[in-house]
């Protein structure tokens, strides 16, 4: 699977994206890319490998993908030292109340339903990046 990394501005705040949906990624870049530094991830796997390389300042999980879905890859986040601390908004088109439960049970920095507007998307993020 394809890491696509955009290096812009030493300062700017580092944004993970892991979603199996390229046009997904590519809007989401779309909305992200001027404010920060954004790296997109197109599969739960890769994203565990990228994180035993790289710490982001935040993560957009994808929970519905093939192989590692994003409750294992958020289980895998916060099993190790260097990696529980960086927040994880799954950030996924389900809405079903039992993936909901499943979901806020691995505590993450937040659950936005797919799709969301760039607005919404940036104000959440700055609640936790500041």
């Amino acid at each position: 699977m394809a890491v696509e990394r955009q290096e812009t501005g030493a300062d700017r705040k580092h944004i993970l994206i892991v979603d199996d949906d390229p046009t997904e990624l590519k809007t989401l870049r779309y909305y992200l890319q001027e404010s920060y530094k954004v790296t997109l991830i197109s599969s739960g796997r890769t994203a565990v490998d990228f994180l035993t390389k790289y710490t982001p300042d935040l993560i957009l999980l994808d929970y519905l993908m093939p192989v590692h879905n994003g409750a294992a890859v958020l289980k895998d986040i916060q099993s190790r030292v260097e990696t529980k601390n960086i927040p994880v908004f799954f950030l996924t088109g389900q809405t079903d109340a039992d993936t909901i439960r499943e979901c806020l049970a691995l505590h993450p920095a937040g659950y936005i339903v797919k799709p969301v507007a760039k607005t919404a998307l940036l104000d959440k993020m700055k609640e936790v990046l500041g």
